[in-house]
């Protein structure tokens, strides 16, 4: 018997985590095989499904960092620990982390774009050895609005780590005040000898202005990376909501080297 590519499969939350009012970590089982970056597609029954970015994994879960703004997120917000979702997945071509190694790694996240690269940040906080040094501008909107407190002391104590915390407009205890933007200029790309890659997520306009900024400090094209998450239904490239001109973000992304993903516009 064939299996159904888009049959979703129940899966047990075994925890959930609150970071803001809006935004919570669910914690579930999972036995599939994650690459660094990957979505899957979370639904419930007579709800409806959304593609959510993996915001980390380890032996036997997934974590989903999600943000409350639609009808199944709001449902998925009603669910308790040891409910049950349904999952289908992975999807999508993640990060080029073998290429990450032994270069130095410069990440630019915004807001809930942290999330698709957390996973990633771990890996490079957990294995010292694999990048050289790593250099992280994260921005959130206001002090209300900021994620994974926890993980973001743990990659500042890291002797590889370098971390600029930004909050858009306001003043706040230990935190920097501007658009992620504005500290492209505190990474010293001249030292890196053209050993480097830059990765870049969040929404649109921060990722078009952030790519402008690297780009006006000397940053190649091919060395910027992005992460592009659009209207993305069936994830099998059957559907067309995501398609650009030829490309399908479900199935060409949703990280595309910047060469490409200059193109994608609507």
């Amino acid at each position: 018997m064939l299996n159904n590519p888009v049959k979703p499969q129940a899966h047990k939350i075994i925890d959930i985590l609150k970071q803001t009012d809006a935004e919570w970590t669910f914690r579930v089982e999972n036995e599939l095989p994650i690459r660094h970056g990957q979505f899957m597609q979370l639904s419930l029954p007579k709800i409806g499904e959304a593609p959510i970015s993996i915001s980390g994994f380890g032996d036997g879960y997934a974590d989903f960092t999600i943000r409350k703004v639609g009808k199944v997120t709001d449902e998925l917000f009603n669910l308790k620990k040891g409910s049950n979702i349904f999952i289908r997945g992975c999807y999508g071509n993640g990060w080029p982390t073998e290429q990450l190694k032994g270069k130095n790694v410069v990440i630019i996240a915004g807001g809930t774009g942290v999330s698709p690269v957390k996973s990633l940040i771990n890996q490079l906080y957990s294995e010292p050895g694999y990048a050289k040094e790593i250099y992280l501008i994260l921005g959130f909107k206001n002090s209300q609005s900021i994620l994974f407190t926890d993980e973001l002391e743990q990659w500042k104590q890291a002797g590889h780590f370098h971390v600029i915390c930004t909050l858009d407009n306001e003043d706040y205890p230990g935190w920097n005040k501007g658009m992620v933007t504005e500290f492209v200029k505190e990474i010293p790309f001249s030292s890196f000898g053209g050993n480097y890659e830059c990765l870049v997520v969040g929404p649109p306009i921060m990722m078009k202005f952030a790519a402008k900024s690297l780009l006006e400090h000397q940053v190649p094209e091919d060395k910027i990376w992005m992460s592009f998450e659009r209207k993305m239904s069936c994830a099998i490239g059957k559907c067309g909501h995501c398609r650009i001109d030829e490309t399908y973000v479900c199935l060409d992304g949703p990280v595309f080297n910047y060469t490409v993903g200059k193109k994608l516009v609507d």
